[in-house]
């Protein structure tokens, strides 16, 4: 399975609330946006990523903020279907690879980019994405790494991501603007669903 391909855009879900967890995850799809990213930033994110995984199975659940062994443990204990990484650390891609399951490490450099390409991995997180160099950065990646796609994530907005998927070594984007913390907070799912719908016709 390549995640890049999967759908455009890929919702990043920060959650506070694990009430929150299945009727957003819900709304996403609703709006045609299937793979999910909870990051692992909160408390109660590997609780939402298991009550998503159990009651939303059309949704494809991933875990974020990976930084350790540990966390890979604990996020496929939870029942995610996939992982990213913020960075990439020697350990933390051998034990990625160990995984059994689909993973995007992160790589901000083409120095990073090249060394996880040296072990075969070609599909990449780039991240912080706007803050890196964005779109005008991973243009000039595309000459010298040709065979390197990545999921660019950090800062997008959704007026950015059509300059992002035209460039050919992108396959998605990773975006938190279709969860506004505020619209998780007021229930607002209606909301939720019409920023994914609106996203998943960008690709």
């Amino acid at each position: 399975m390549s995640l890049l391909d999967l759908a455009p855009v890929i919702p990043v879900v920060v959650i506070d609330d694990v009430q929150t967890a299945v009727p957003v995850a819900r709304a996403l799809v609703a709006g045609g946006l299937p793979v999910i990213e909870v990051t692992l930033r909160t408390d109660c994110a590997l609780e939402a990523i298991g009550r998503i995984a159990a009651e939303v199975p059309e949704a494809v659940i991933g875990a974020g903020t990976i930084r350790a062994s540990d966390d890979i443990a604990r996020s496929l204990e939870a029942g995610a279907k996939f992982l990213v990484s913020p960075g990439t650390t020697l350990s933390l891609v051998e034990a990625l690879e160990s995984s059994g399951v689909p993973f995007l490490p992160g790589a901000a450099t083409a120095s990073e980019a090249m060394a996880l390409a040296e072990r075969g991995l070609k599909e990449l997180k780039f991240f912080p994405a706007e803050a890196a160099g964005g779109v005008p950065y991973l243009k000039s990646l595309a000459g010298p790494l040709p065979d390197v796609r990545f999921c660019p994530t950090g800062g997008i907005r959704a007026s950015s991501v059509p300059g992002y998927l035209a460039l050919p070594n992108v396959g998605c984007v990773g975006g938190s603007w279709l969860t506004p913390a505020d619209a998780l907070a007021a229930g607002d799912w209606g909301r939720v669903e019409k920023l994914a719908a609106d996203a998943a016709v960008l690709g």
